[in-house]
């Protein structure tokens, strides 16, 4: 199944033939696409009316470097800032980072969004790509942080999404921008990179986004082509039963498999429920080398679709949000 992206601000008339086209899950929307919260409502209605009502919206509302909605939108802290209040005051950051994840996806929901890829599980370990959006260089405490995320996204009537796995933290290269390998022993990863991810399940993720890194010790594909990772570690020695997602097929990292319809075919392959194809240049030829979905991929992507949640005038009406926003934007001052 893929995820797509759109154009601007408005779904153009070509566009719509996209949403409707076999294999298309949802669309993913960027800052080219938000100029307000008026019009992202309307935006999200044209599409729905076009697609219906179990099409799938997201979006990368993170915080800190990667918020896509801004003006109108609470604006978050960088998950760093929560983990650097974990070393002084464990407690204050576990219920900061449940808040977080509560303001982030109690705004997305009343605006019509199922999901934003959140949380971050990757190691704050100087990856250029991840820097800031990462909690934590230590695994354990990245892992008691991702937990409380986890519940803060349940509580908003959000589906989580860790990213990404088995862990792009601990890598320099930015894979947007060129390939990434990760020499380490399959051992130093699990004890390290893996573990926030590991841990996490327990707080039922419903979705794994995999990193186009390749790590040598397990495979010579980067980790979204590769069935060893998805397959048989994932899925079969880890046990994980939920969605897996590919990171966009545009970045650079991508380019190993060949050209899009390459790129697609390889990451459902090696066992991707759902695609990424960012960019709308891409979306005519990702779409055309969609095979049919599988059942189980169906079931798996749906469960990312978002709970009742507030509108906007509820949660301008809630005592406890403005709580909670106060708390966390307070972290930027």
């Amino acid at each position: 199944m893929l995820l797509i992206g759109i154009t601007g601000t408005e779904l153009l008339p070509g566009e719509q033939a996209w949403l409707t086209a076999p294999g298309v899950a949802g669309v993913i929307l960027f800052s080219r696409n938000y100029a307000s919260r008026d019009q992202l409502l309307a935006l999200v209605e044209s599409i729905r009316a076009a697609a219906g009502e179990d099409f799938l919206l997201a979006v990368d509302q993170e915080g800190g470097p990667v918020q896509r909605f801004r003006d109108g939108f609470t604006r978050l802290p960088a998950l760093a800032k929560i983990g650097a209040v974990y070393d002084r005051d464990p407690t204050e950051a576990v219920r900061l980072a449940e808040e977080h994840a509560w303001v982030m996806a109690s705004e997305l929901r009343a605006s019509g969004i199922d999901f934003s890829f959140a949380p971050v599980a990757d190691l704050a370990r100087g990856n250029a790509a991840i820097g800031t959006r990462a909690f934590h260089a230590d695994p354990a405490v990245t892992s008691e942080l991702i937990h409380a995320y986890i519940r803060g996204m349940h509580l908003g009537g959000m589906a989580a999404v860790l990213k990404h796995f088995p862990g792009h933290g601990s890598v320099a290269v930015d894979t947007h921008k060129a390939q990434a390998i990760d020499p380490r022993p399959l051992d130093d990863i699990r004890q390290n990179d893996l573990r926030p991810f590991v841990e996490a399940f327990s707080a039922h993720a419903e979705a794994i986004m995999m990193a186009h890194v390749v790590y040598p010790a397990v495979d010579d594909q980067p980790a979204g082509f590769s069935r060893c990772w998805i397959q048989d570690i994932l899925r079969g020695e880890l046990g994980f039963q939920g969605a897996v997602i590919s990171d966009d097929i545009s970045m650079a990292a991508a380019g190993v498999a060949g050209g899009v319809s390459q790129r697609v075919h390889a990451h459902l392959e090696a066992g991707c429920d759902l695609v990424l194809a960012c960019f709308p240049d891409v979306v005519e030829e990702a779409i055309a080398a969609m095979p049919t979905p599988s059942a189980a991929s169906i079931q798996r992507v749906a469960a990312l679709r978002g709970a009742i949640g507030a509108t906007w005038a509820g949660l301008l009406d809630n005592p406890q949000r403005d709580r909670f926003v106060a708390r966390v934007t307070a972290l930027d001052s």
